[in-house]
């Protein structure tokens, strides 16, 4: 099992950075993330009010928490977490993503602490709210990184993963149709390096951790992209830290 050193690939990293000046474009080459967030937040929502027995009503439920957003791009997660109330740490391996990611937070008045780097960077035991949606396909080492994503969380402590699965449905629409036309930029995915379900939780576990769920992320044309039990073409998986 590899150490939370040396997961990013540089190749990677050069790729999103090139994406960083419309990464808030709608209508841009993050496109689909933009689609993506609506679902995301909502089954992140739901994972932490769970955990914590929170009020779903709260419009700060992560008031006095700290959170961490690992690849974080230029901010399309970390905005919203820190106007949940968490105290945030965005982290991305591309220079370009994280400049953009300051100057976007400067302008909503948000306070995020956005740095450079990976799960190397991240303080030991520090936080109550790990997210890393989209990443662990594009890392070099995927047990390493869990383990760092791992070792991150409080006791108690709650990280919240999505990654596309390996499977024909997932060649097919993310780089047949998805890469193939256009609607993510060619270069994104490498089908190889997609984690099922049960290679992840296994990731999971051996770095100590309990899952608590795993829900499928599908699309459909009248739908668009919504939370599922069918995880074949991407999923969320949501594991603890015990206390």
């Amino acid at each position: 099992m590899g150490t939370a050193t040396g997961t990013i690939d540089p190749r990677e990293a050069a790729h999103f950075g090139r994406m960083a000046a419309d990464w808030w474009d709608p209508r841009g080459s993050s496109a689909m993330l933009h689609k993506l967030n609506p679902v995301r937040l909502a089954y992140i929502r739901d994972r932490i009010d769970q955990h914590w027995g929170l009020d779903e009503c709260d419009l700060r439920p992560l008031a006095g928490r700290r959170g961490a957003d690992v690849g974080c791009g230029a901010g399309l997660l970390a905005e919203p977490l820190a106007r949940l109330g968490a105290e945030v740490t965005g982290l991305d391996a591309a220079p370009e993503n994280i400049a953009a990611a300051r100057e976007h937070a400067l302008g909503q008045g948000l306070a995020i602490d956005y740095q450079v780097g990976s799960v190397e960077a991240l303080e030991p035991g520090g936080y109550d709210l790990v997210t890393s949606l989209e990443v662990v396909e594009h890392v070099l080492d995927p047990g390493g990184f869990v383990h760092g994503l791992a070792a991150a969380l409080k006791p108690d402590g709650l990280l919240i993963l999505s990654t596309p699965n390996r499977t024909a449905m997932s060649r097919l629409l993310l780089i047949l149709v998805g890469e193939g036309t256009g609607r993510i930029p060619r270069g994104t995915h490498d089908w190889d390096k997609f984690l099922p379900p049960d290679e992840l939780i296994a990731l999971l576990k051996d770095a100590g951790l309990a899952v608590e769920d795993c829900h499928g992320l599908a699309w459909g044309p009248a739908r668009g992209f919504h939370l599922s039990d069918d995880k074949s073409l991407d999923y969320f998986v949501t594991a603890k830290k015990p206390a």
